[in-house]
Parts: C-alpha cells; sequence; structure tokens
C-alpha cells in the first residue's frame, strides 16, 4: 500500500453507524473508543483554518531549504510512520478504523517507541504541509488540534483499552509514552 494511500485510508475514519442504530445500542454498548471525531480530520480542519489565516493576514517566508527540506522530510517521516502503522496494525489483525472493535493490542513495529504512532504521524506531516505550502499562519492552529487529539480522542481511546485488555493494556500503557 502506498504511503499516500495510507493516509487517506486514515482520512475515511468515520462512524458509519446510523445515529438511530447507536441510539437503540446505547453508547455502552458500542466496542469502539467513541472519540470525537476521525482523527486525520481534524488535522485537517487545522490545517484549513490555518489556511484561512494565510490568506486573511499578512504572509511569512519560509526559506526554501527549510520550506522544502525541513518540510518535505516532515512529509515523508510522517507519511513513512502512518504506513509503519497501518502495517502493524494489519499483520496484527485488528481494525485501523475507530468505529470498528479493537481485536488486539499492537506492541509492535513504531509502537516500540510511541503509544501514538499515527498521531504522531499525522501531526510530522502538517508540520511538513505548512513549510512546503510557505504557510506558517497554519501553524498556528496546531496546539489547539493536538490539544483536541489528546483529550477527545486519546484519552477516550485509552479508557476503551484499559477496559476491553485490563492490565494488558496498563502494562504496555506503562512501558511507552503517550507521544515520544
Amino acid at each position: 500500500m502506498g504511503v499516500g494511500v495510507t493516509f487517506f485510508t486514515a482520512l475515511q475514519r468515520s462512524d458509519p453507524t446510523p445515529t438511530s442504530e447507536r441510539d437503540r445500542e446505547g453508547e455502552g454498548a458500542r466496542d469502539t473508543a467513541g472519540v470525537v471525531a476521525p482523527p486525520p480530520l481534524i488535522f485537517l480542519a487545522g490545517l484549513a483554518v490555518g489556511f484561512g489565516l494565510e490568506a486573511l493576514l499578512p504572509g511569512t517566508s519560509v526559506p526554501a531549504a527549510v520550506q522544502w527540506g525541513v518540510g518535505g522530510g516532515l512529509v515523508v517521516a510522517g507519511l513513512g510512520l502512518l504506513a509503519w502503522f497501518n502495517t502493524a496494525f494489519s499483520r496484527k489483525g485488528t481494525a485501523v478504523e475507530p468505529w470498528k472493535p479493537t481485536t488486539a493490542i499492537v506492541t509492535t513495529g513504531p509502537y516500540r517507541l510511541t503509544r501514538n504512532p499515527a498521531y504522531l504521524g499525522m501531526a510530522l506531516t502538517y508540520v511538513g504541509i505548512a513549510l512546503m505550502s510557505d504557510s506558517l499562519w497554519a501553524l498556528l492552529p496546531l496546539p489547539v488540534v493536538l490539544a483536541v487529539i489528546d483529550r477527545a480522542v486519546i484519552v477516550r481511546e485509552e479508557r476503551y483499552l484499559e477496559r476491553k485488555f485490563g492490565e494488558e493494556y496498563l502494562d504496555f500503557k506503562r512501558r511507552r509514552r503517550r507521544w515520544i
């Protein structure tokens, strides 16, 4: 699977279950993390706000070496991390999509380094895109994006994994940092 496809596969994260069906089941009956929104869309919303700011406010310029060297390197690193994350999930046979039940804890591949390689990869890609597009204003919403990811996605996923896998996940959580 190509690296670009990996990012856009992650972009498809949304809950296809009709609201009425979720209401019938009740929130506690669902075997999912119940994240606030698909994480790739949270990152894209931040970029959109940043590009809007870039269009409205006086622009700044990024030196070409930073724009292409650092920005390009961050995009490659971020997409590579996303591809590695997808591969680790595929090998373990568990779903990437947050609306599907998690069937296993992944501790190999990028999970040897961080508990959240996908979000780290998306953050690196975000910064790289902002630099490559010479849009420093696009970086302004990133702290808000990361706070939303941390509080409304990661915390919910961790609670779900603790409920579902108990001590196995708690042990993994003690051995790995949330980000890096």
